[in-house]
């Protein structure tokens, strides 16, 4: 019951993750991502913890497909698992466990790829990724919203929509962005209105933390 895709800005190496869901609070559990390292989703009978496990991995030099490669090796019930991944190179690779049920799939694309479980048809995953490459002169977070947006079209679930979550990171430890709509009757719009109201203040955070004595606001 879950679509989502992660991606990398060649122009920035900027990385991030779109979610979005029929469950409350999907970015909570599913949407993981780390500066210059990578980005993760895990779905479908959810484990948070192996987004964290195959990000620590990249960090030891593990490419995406490594990564994910040796945590459904190790990792106890990964039949019931949906996995993503991205690595700093923009290497992609993703998993769809035997009990994921359908319809399921994925889709790689040029620095992105994305996954899908329990929606209406096969072709969200190539859907998303289509119009993730289609937007390559635009900012990440904007091609991650277009994709999201294409996925719903494309077929959606089942049931509706309720929650859904957009995550980058760029230089700093902390995200540039970390937005969520843990429950609304439109999420993915709710997110969209969301980013046009941060777009303007994302810089001036990282500013802020980095180095308040330029900043322009205390906030």
């Amino acid at each position: 019951m879950t679509f989502s895709l992660v991606g990398r800005c060649e122009r920035t190496g900027m990385l991030g993750v779109v979610v979005t869901t029929s469950s409350i609070a999907v970015g909570s559990r599913c949407a993981f991502a780390r500066a210059r390292i990578g980005a993760v989703l895990t779905q479908h009978r959810t484990d948070p913890r192996l987004g964290p496990l195959m990000l620590d991995l990249m960090e030891r030099g593990f490419t995406a497909e490594q990564a994910l490669r040796d945590v459904v090796a190790a990792t106890p019930h990964a039949e019931w698992r949906q996995l993503a991944a991205i690595d700093a190179s923009g290497g992609t690779a993703a998993f769809s466990g035997a009990c994921v049920k359908p319809e399921h799939g994925e889709a790689h694309g040029r620095c992105c790829v994305a996954i899908a479980n329990i929606v209406r048809s096969l072709v969200v995953p190539s859907a998303m990724v289509r119009a993730f490459d289609d937007g390559h002169d635009y900012p990440l977070p904007d091609r991650l919203l277009s994709a999201l947006r294409s996925g719903q079209e494309a077929g959606s679930e089942f049931r509706p929509l309720v929650s859904a979550a957009l995550l980058v990171v760029y230089q700093e430890s902390f995200p540039y962005v970390d937005l969520r709509v843990d429950r609304h009757e439109q999420p993915i719009e709710a997110l969209a209105t969301l980013w046009e109201n941060y777009r303007s203040e994302a810089d001036a955070y990282v500013v802020r933390a980095i180095s308040p004595g330029q900043a322009t606001s205390p906030t």
